[in-house]
């Protein structure tokens, strides 16, 4: 039983796929709460399709890739802001266009080049291939994302909840609006040679999610959506050595199955709450 437990952590490749998960679950699951808290959750599923025009073009332009996935990240923001700031269409709808015409975009032009790249590990992530290089940049990315999170938390909560609040306190709205959407195209940056581009959102919604399920405070929100988010990479990323299974669907299952566990707990917590009463 113990060395079936333990036999993973023998492989190096497998040991890689452990540290990436330390690496990313705490910014992923800190960002989930602010995504969450400001319902923009199909934010985080727009600039994660969109990313992949830059990456193509990064390629063909022979410059790193992650600056290429940021750029095209960040471009895709600012014309999401613009176009529903002037216009009657709803953010949502501005959303939906852009981040699928920038996700067609991308298809088109990987399909025109020729590239040893393989598709599947850009949009789906390949965490039993990551290496130190891959360790390094998501260790840079992640580490100064957390830390402006945990910093900035409170002006981020009270920005979410009440922006005209936050911009009767001398808080710069603008500057938070848009640094949380810089730090999301960074977060999905971090995620990209883990759990790809599609599978990134699952990180980016659920463990906020689930921690709002179970907690009343948004303080407590943001560590049991760290605990929630880390547990669940490490589980997943096990089960699938054990499973054959891909690792980061085999993660985002996971978080799938606690996301209902919480849900039913609610429920059946509100049932005997309005029975009591």
């Amino acid at each position: 039983m113990i060395e079936a437990i333990l036999q993973p952590f023998q492989f190096p490749f497998m040991q890689n796929a452990f540290w990436i998960s330390l690496i990313v679950a705490p910014p992923t699951a800190i960002l989930s709460c602010f995504l969450v808290l400001k319902g923009w959750a199909l934010m985080g599923d727009a600039v994660s399709h969109a990313v992949l025009p830059g990456i193509v073009l990064a390629y063909i332009l022979n410059i790193p890739l992650l600056v290429g996935a940021f750029v095209a990240g960040m471009a895709c923001t600012l014309a999401t802001g613009y176009l529903s700031g002037n216009s009657r269409i709803k953010q949502d709808t501005v959303m939906g266009v852009v981040f699928s015409g920038m996700f067609a975009l991308g298809i088109v032009l990987y399909t025109s080049i020729s590239t040893d790249v393989h598709l599947d590990h850009i949009l789906f992530g390949n965490m039993l291939g990551i290496g130190a290089e891959d360790l390094l940049t998501a260790a840079l990315i992640a580490g100064p994302v957390t830390l402006i999170l945990l910093l900035k938390w409170k002006d981020l909560m009270l920005h979410a909840f009440d922006p005209a609040q936050a911009q009767a306190s001398g808080l710069r709205t603008g500057v938070l609006h848009y640094g949380l959407l810089a730090i999301l195209s960074l977060t999905i940056v971090a995620t990209l040679s883990s759990v790809g581009l599609i599978l990134a959102i699952g990180l980016l919604i659920s463990p906020g999610a689930i921690a709002f399920l179970l907690v009343r405070s948004f303080g407590k929100m943001l560590i049991v959506a760290v605990i929630v988010c880390l547990a669940s990479m490490l589980i997943g990323t096990w089960a699938s050595f054990h499973l054959d299974s891909a690792t980061g669907p085999t993660i985002i299952l996971v978080l799938t199955a606690l996301f209902i566990a919480a849900f039913v707990r609610r429920q059946i917590l509100t049932r005997r709450t309005t029975r009591a009463a």
